[in-house]
């Protein structure tokens, strides 16, 4: 018979399916990799913790509280700079300051003209909508943000005396910084750039693909995908100006002298 609705999908199915993670690790087994517990380990992390999340979804959209919601997006905020400072090796001065005005900014600013303005839903603070999608934009933006810290970090130490050399010709610590931050903002923007460029052609997102087999209508399915990836973009490159804007000024003196590193 054929399926006029959403496929359920049983534990019996799951377990079918998550064979195929035991598959790959008995191949990097056979290789000899040396990676087998840790992607034994990180399997079972995201079963773990996708059937926590989905619990605590389910209760959040029973309760539809705004403060249960907002709780929710501020742990996901904390989580997303817990990430990314563990991600760092070498990390700019006042590191979590930074990245926090401008995480906040850029995906706040991006989730309230998507949610706020776009689909315009109404309670505002509806959970189904506003932590699905500020989820996305936060986590894309994550991406972003690591790139472009790091990358300033990186040719901040590796060009330090390229930069002094600036200075004592004249130039100020904005002009000498210009090539480094110039390069970071490109890089933090390119995975978004590859990922819109690929769109539709080399490979479906995840959040079209998903309402398709809940039996939105394809239509449907691609206008919200690309309004989705419209509020990642602007939340991209809105967090990592802001984090280049806000992170190379922290390393340089009134005077406009290199500081010292912080590890």
């Amino acid at each position: 018979m054929e399926s006029t609705g959403m496929v359920n999908l049983g534990l019996m199915d799951l377990v079918l399916v998550y064979g195929l993670v035991l598959l790959a690790i008995a191949l990097a087994r056979l290789r000899n990799i040396g990676q087998e517990w840790q992607m034994f380990w990180a399997s079972l992390r995201m079963v773990i913790q996708l059937f926590a999340v989905g619990a605590l979804l389910h209760l959040v959209f029973s309760v539809r509280s705004p403060l249960a919601t907002l709780a929710i997006l501020l742990v996901m905020g904390l989580c997303t700079l817990q990430v990314v400072g563990g991600r760092m090796e070498r990390k700019m001065p006042r590191f979590y300051r930074v990245m926090a005005t401008a995480l906040l900014t850029g995906c706040g600013g991006a989730t309230f003209v998507l949610c706020g303005l776009a689909l315009d839903y109404t309670p505002w603070y509806d959970p189904r909508y506003l932590i699905p999608l500020a989820g996305m934009i936060i986590g894309n933006s994550m991406n972003g943000a690591t790139l472009a810290a790091e990358r300033l970090a990186s040719g901040i130490h590796e060009r330090r005396e390229e930069l002094e050399a600036a200075i004592c010709l004249g130039a100020t610590s904005r002009q000498a910084a210009e090539p480094i931050v110039r390069q970071a903002f490109r890089a933090a923007l390119m995975p978004t750039i590859n990922t819109m460029a690929a769109m539709g052609i080399v490979s479906l997102p995840g959040m079209m693909t998903g309402q398709i087999l809940s039996g939105t209508d394809p239509i449907v399915a691609v206008r919200y995908q690309i309004a989705i990836m419209c509020a990642i973009t602007g939340a991209v490159g809105i967090s990592s100006y802001l984090i280049l804007l806000l992170g190379y000024r922290h390393y340089f003196t009134p005077a406009h002298q290199v500081r010292g590193e912080e590890s």
